[in-house]
């Protein structure tokens, strides 16, 4: 028996030093210990807010300001003719025929002539001999034929036209990255979109995460996805001479650590993930470590998002906590938007350490026994 006493009197010693042994992750209310600064006037000021989702909170959480993401705004489809327009900067040739035996513009024997080709001035006029100088950008190439050829019939009555033209950098679109064949395509009529475009250029390669649109205007630049586009089709933009368009993978991330199934970096596979996403996306948690009442999300906040009046954070260090044990915590978590940059930790749960004691004193006491047998027989 005194051999039993010695071991257990170890043992004891050993267990008390359990509860500040290293884990693989910290208990809820480690992480959440509240601590802060204290002014001179005796007010703490918090490192950090700690805020429940459930079904009272996740819309206010919804309508604070987002962080972590580049937002750009997109341009609704505008439905136009589908017919190819002039523009300055397009090339034209004009054939013109004739029945007379010594017209002005065919030598003798020559029934018609084509012109050398011409490029559309920047005012959107061509000159044409004997007629002059003539406007046809804006025009469809049939109403720009009948428009020359009205004017050469005051010339040369018998006089018909035949026109053909090539788009020109002002009639063009340039399809820059993230598809099969990049390149500049020329707007083959005015109803030309941004998926037309994509189709044409080869289509996204498989594999690509959640494919990303960008098209530049000028100086604007917009933005949206690729699933967005074929969820709405009015958001299909129609295309203009000179738009630049990419295509390039979502670059946004979010982190787990902790108890989660796995602890890594953890692309956005789509353009909005909920907090019941990433934990599917994590592989859950760790069921014999993790507690299910502990998914914490911790979030930076910009110093100019902090409101005092509940419109957005009270604090730049947000926690928020989620408990997966009640329903309202799970719907709650199928609401609640994951940030670019946020850290999913999912806490231990303190029944792992209590477990432990148990097992590591039930082994104890095994091998005292064992022991007090061997030497006293």
């Amino acid at each position: 028996m005194k051999t039993i006493r010695i071991v257990l009197l170890g043992l004891m010693t050993l267990l008390a030093a359990c509860e500040s042994a290293p884990r693989g992750a910290g208990l809820q209310r480690e992480v959440l210990a509240a601590s802060g600064e204290t002014t001179e006037d005796g007010t703490v000021i918090p490192e950090f807010a700690v805020e429940q989702v459930t079904r009272d909170t996740v819309a206010a959480f919804a309508s604070w300001p987002a962080v972590g993401e580049n937002r750009l705004g997109w341009l609704n489809r505008v439905d136009q003719p589908n017919t190819r327009i002039i523009a300055p900067g397009d090339l034209v040739s004009v054939t013109i025929w004739s029945t007379e035996d010594n017209g002005l513009l065919t030598a003798v024997g020559e029934r018609f002539v084509t012109l050398p080709e011409m490029r559309v001035s920047s005012s959107g006029t061509v000159f044409l001999p004997y007629i002059g100088t003539i406007r046809i950008a804006g025009m469809a190439p049939e109403t720009a034929r009948a428009r020359i050829e009205e004017q050469y019939f005051v010339v040369t009555p018998s006089a018909q036209v035949q026109l053909s033209m090539a788009e020109g950098r002002a009639n063009t679109v340039s399809l820059v990255s993230g598809v099969s064949r990049p390149g500049s395509y020329p707007l083959p009529d005015q109803d030309y979109t941004v998926m037309n475009l994509i189709a044409d250029g080869g289509g996204v390669p498989p594999g690509t995460n959640n494919p990303q649109i960008r098209l530049q205007r000028g100086s604007d630049i917009y933005g949206t996805s690729v699933s967005r586009l074929l969820d709405s089709p009015s958001l299909d933009t129609t295309l203009r001479g000179g738009d630049k368009v990419y295509v390039e993978e979502d670059d946004r991330y979010f982190l787990s650590l902790g108890a989660a199934g796995r602890e890594a970096l953890h692309d956005f596979p789509k353009d909005v993930v909920t907090a019941t996403d990433a934990l599917s996306i994590i592989g859950g948690v760790q069921e014999n470590r993790a507690d299910a009442r502990g998914i914490l999300v911790l979030r930076h906040y910009p110093a100019e998002a902090v409101r005092t009046d509940r419109t957005g954070p009270s604090h730049t260090r947000t926690v928020f906590t989620i408990d997966l044990t009640s329903a309202d915590g799970l719907f709650s978590a199928g609401q609640f938007q994951i940030r670019p940059g946020d850290l999913v930790y999912v806490t231990e749960s303190p029944l792992i350490s209590t477990s432990s004691i148990f097992d590591i004193f039930g082994t104890a006491i095994g091998v005292a026994r064992n022991t007090d047998l061997l030497f006293n027989g």
